[in-house]
């Protein structure tokens, strides 16, 4: 019994020593599983997420560059590797900035790296512009975002202006230039211009905010340039102007030439015309009105000569209106010259010096309200009743360029 006993505990000795050797080789080979991935390799480290930033800078009139901020989430102990490449939006490669691809790296350790994009300056007023940069093929990292937007933004007042068109003389045989704006030098004259300013609909149920803004008026080699512009501003969805010369420029009688070339577009309405100079103190329709020119954009080709007229606190105008369709092109072509013969009892309204519409007092019921002191209106609406709303069709900015507005009284 004694020996059984003694072999029994030796091998249940050696039985236990085996259990704890099988559970540490065992705990063992988990912890060292657990440390690896699959196949027993190392584990791979989570890896960063990598996106580009957005810029937004003035053009300027030199060369310069736009730097887009490529950057990472997290350090990373490995270099971080990506591609990139320019694309047009609204701006154009190799116009507006030098095209590119290329790759970047951000070093072990580093968060952030640069790309460098080339902007081409130069001196033409236009809308601002856009281009992408575009990241591809990310390498130990995951792409987040993928496109950065560079805006360049317009900071020039020269607008481009063809020689084409139709122009008066600044004389006339038995008259006198008694005033004229030729639009010379750098800025609006403000002896002659006072700017209207507001967003209320203007009667007519438009749809721009008028500012004086030189964004929306100002003064570009020899012309007065109004530019209505799809912009969200104090409520508004478009942005215009609109120049008077009330208390500081008003006429009775004499020929009036306007020499413009025009915008053009669905729910697009400028228009050059007069109010009488007591408008203030009886309001409109009368006050009287003269339509010298006005145009519906979505007809570029058709310009309108009215007079509106009607008693004092009516809510509606009586009016006589005549048109003149061009026989090719349109008025946004070229400069046109828009006029009115304007006598005692009568208007005449001319397109580069063609008779096409005629008010007279025997035309108008009630009283005759033309035989006053007028002043001056240069505006671009959009939208309202009578020209309609923009659509997808309208492009902006559109702009109307007035190169002179002169007055001849007979001597």
């Amino acid at each position: 019994m004694t020996d059984r006993q003694g072999i029994n505990g030796h091998q249940q000795t050696h039985n236990v020593m085996k259990y704890f050797l099988y559970f540490f080789l065992g705990f063992s080979f988990s912890m060292i599983s657990a440390c690896k991935g699959s196949g027993g390799e190392e584990p791979t480290p989570e890896l960063p997420n990598m996106s580009i930033s957005s810029v937004t800078l003035f053009e300027g009139n030199e060369s310069k560059e736009f730097g887009f901020k490529v950057s990472i989430s997290a350090n990373f102990e490995k270099d971080v590797i990506v591609d990139y490449k320019t694309d047009e939006v609204t701006a154009g490669a190799d116009e507006d900035f030098v095209a590119a691809t290329g790759t970047v790296t951000i070093p072990a350790g580093e968060r952030s790296v640069n790309i460098q994009i080339e902007i081409l300056p130069d001196t033409l007023r236009e809308p601002d512009e856009q281009f992408k940069v575009v990241l591809s093929n990310p390498v130990n990292a995951n792409l987040q975002s993928a496109e950065g937007l560079g805006t360049i933004r317009n900071d020039d007042t020269f607008v481009f202006i063809p020689d084409e068109g139709y122009i008066t003389p600044t004389n006339y045989t038995g008259f006198d230039l008694v005033w004229a704006d030729e639009f010379e030098g750098t800025s609006i004259n403000t002896d002659n211009w006072t700017h209207e300013i507001g967003g209320h609909g203007w009667g007519n149920e438009e749809s721009q905010y008028y500012t004086d803004r030189e964004d929306n008026s100002y003064v570009s080699n020899g012309n007065l340039i109004i530019e209505a512009k799809l912009e969200s501003f104090s409520g508004s969805a478009y942005t215009s102007a609109r120049m008077i010369t009330l208390n500081k420029q008003s006429f009775q009688y004499g020929r009036v030439d306007i020499r413009a070339i025009l915008p053009e577009g669905q729910g697009i309405w400028p228009a050059l015309w007069m109010l009488g100079n007591n408008f203030p103190t009886v309001g409109w329709p009368a006050c009287g009105e003269i339509d010298i020119m006005e145009l519906l954009g979505h007809e570029p080709e058709k310009t309108h000569g009215t007079a509106h007229w009607g008693a004092q606190g009516q809510g509606f105008s009586h009016n006589k209106s005549g048109s003149l369709v061009l026989q090719e092109g349109k008025f946004s072509d070229e400069y046109h010259v828009f006029s009115i013969i304007w006598e005692p009892g009568s208007i005449k309204w001319l397109l580069d010096d063609e008779e096409f519409h005629t008010v007279t007092n025997a035309d108008v019921n009630g009283a005759y309200p033309f035989d006053a002191e007028f002043f001056f209106i240069f505006n671009i609406a959009v939208g309202g009743r009578w020209p309609g709303y923009p659509d997808a069709t309208t492009q902006f900015p559109q702009q109307m360029l007035v190169d002179y507005i002169r007055v001849f009284q007979e001597k």
